[in-house]
C-alpha cells in the first residue's frame, strides 16, 4: 500500500475513482455534485492550490481525497474508495495519512462537510475522533441539503 500526491497529470485518475466511489449517490435528492465533476475541472484544481491523495494497492488506485490547506486546519472532500475495497479501512488509512500531512504542515484540525442522510459515514469519522462542530443547511438545484461540519483536533496551539 501506497500513498502518492496527485499532480495534475492524475485528474484522471482521481476523477475515475471518486465517480466509481460516489456513482451509490446518482439517485440522491439532488445527487452528489461530485457526480458533475470533470476530468478537466479537476485538473485545474490541482493547478490552482488544491491538493489530492491517492491511496494505491499493489500498485492499483483504489481510493483518494482531495483537501485543501486552510489558516489552521487541512479541509478534504470526495473521500472515495472504490467499491471493491470499501469496508476495508482504507478511507481510515487516507484519514491517517490526511491527519499526518496536515500536522507536518503545521494544521491544528483536520475538516469535512458530510451529508446528514449519510449516516454511515458520520458513523465512520465520529469513530475516529470526529465531532459535529455545526449543522447548516446547503441549497443546491432548487434543494435544501442538511449537512454537518465535522472537526477533528490534531495538534494543539500549531505554529501556522
Amino acid at each position: 500500500m501506497n500513498y502518492c500526491l496527485a499532480q495534475p497529470e492524475d485528474a484522471a485518475t482521481v476523477h475515475d475513482l471518486m465517480l466509481q466511489a460516489f456513482s451509490v449517490y446518482r439517485d440522491s435528492v439532488p445527487p452528489s455534485s461530485a457526480l458533475d465533476e470533470t476530468t478537466e475541472s479537476i485538473m485545474q484544481s490541482l493547478k490552482h492550490g488544491k491538493e489530492a491523495v491517492i491511496l494505491y494497492v499493489e500498485n492499483k488506485p483504489v481510493a483518494m481525497a482531495r483537501f485543501t490547506l486552510e489558516e489552521t486546519s487541512l479541509y478534504f472532500y470526495r473521500l472515495s474508495v472504490i467499491p471493491a475495497f470499501q469496508g476495508k479501512g482504507l478511507a481510515k488509512r487516507l484519514i491517517q495519512w490526511l491527519e499526518t500531512y496536515a500536522k507536518e504542515c503545521g494544521k491544528e484540525s483536520l475538516s469535512c462537510k458530510v451529508r446528514m442522510s449519510v449516516s454511515r459515514n458520520i458513523a465512520l469519522y465520529e469513530s475516529i475522533g470526529f465531532y459535529i462542530e455545526k449543522k447548516e443547511i446547503v441549497r443546491r438545484g432548487g434543494v435544501n441539503i442538511p449537512v454537518v461540519n465535522m472537526k477533528k483536533e490534531i495538534l494543539k496551539g500549531a505554529m501556522a
